[in-house]
């Protein structure tokens, strides 16, 4: 394996994901050699020593995407203890080469700008995108032709409602709202598979909406450039957007992981 290899890591709400990449990444969008999920409230930080075992002698580069404080302090830490030569970079907005048309750049989730990163090497020129991440929320955001970050949108992810309607309510269950591999029926026929079928197709039909309201709201972009107005093509990424990625009602493109690449190519 090349000596040039480096870790990104995307810390969200409910999971850490590690990738291991190597290369330059100078050109399309990099794939992990091999990744590592944990869980985000308390990782088993210790799997990272097995899972690097390989590497576990040679010094590394970590690129850190954070939206978990506590937990990216804690993977520090934990850095700093068991690898202390290995490079820390914890990235924020201005190290992104992505262009953000917002008034507080560093206060939009890095991983939603990341995200946006990636996209610029996967998407056709002059084509804008909708990128869709499906997490513990779900963030439906807008890149426009030129490349730029414009904003998006930003509801609670399937997870994150079931244990609304469970902790708001008296008699509703708590359901599992990881398990999304096979769409439910929209009939559901007791309480829980009621609740899983509004869970994950109101989830469908919010994306869908927002799919098609960002659409219609894309600035129109310079007649110098292209004589119309492409429809933007739709990427999506996160927990459950395997399953949601045919049910858009637009071409969709699926790549598990978007975000990790992002991180990966963000510090060129």
């Amino acid at each position: 394996m090349s000596e040039n290899l480096f870790i990104a890591v995307d810390i969200g709400n409910a999971r850490i994901k590690l990738g291991l990449f190597e290369g330059d990444c100078a050109a399309g969008l990099p794939e992990p050699v091999r990744t590592l999920p944990l869980l985000g409230d308390e990782p088993e930080l210790d799997q990272i020593g097995p899972w690097l075992a390989d590497e576990a002698s040679k010094g590394l580069a970590w690129r850190i995407a954070s939206v978990n404080r506590p937990a990216a302090t804690r993977l520090i830490d934990w850095l700093r203890e068991h690898r202390p030569e290995d490079a820390i970079v914890l990235l924020a907005s201005g190290d992104l080469p992505l262009k953000v048309e917002l008034d507080r750049p560093d206060m939009v989730g890095i991983d939603r700008l990341v995200d946006a990163v990636a996209v610029n090497r996967l998407r056709k020129a002059s084509c804008p995108a909708v990128i869709v991440d499906v997490g513990t929320a779900v963030t439906v955001d807008l890149v426009s032709a030129e490349g730029v970050f414009l904003g998006g949108a930003i509801l609670p992810g399937i997870q994150m409602a079931a244990r609304a309607m469970h902790d708001f309510t008296d008699l509703l269950p708590l359901v599992d709202g990881d398990d999304f591999a096979i769409p439910p029926t929209a009939l559901g026929t007791a309480t829980a598979s009621a609740m899983r079928s509004g869970l994950f197709w109101g989830t469908v039909g919010a994306i869908r909406q927002l799919v098609e309201q960002l659409a219609k709201e894309l600035p129109s972009q310079k007649a110098a450039t292209v004589d119309h107005n492409p429809s933007p093509r739709v990427f999506l990424t996160g927990g459950t957007s395997a399953a949601v990625a045919e049910l858009i009602g637009r071409e969709t493109c699926h790549v598990p992981n978007l975000t990790l690449a992002g991180i990966a190519v963000s510090t060129l």
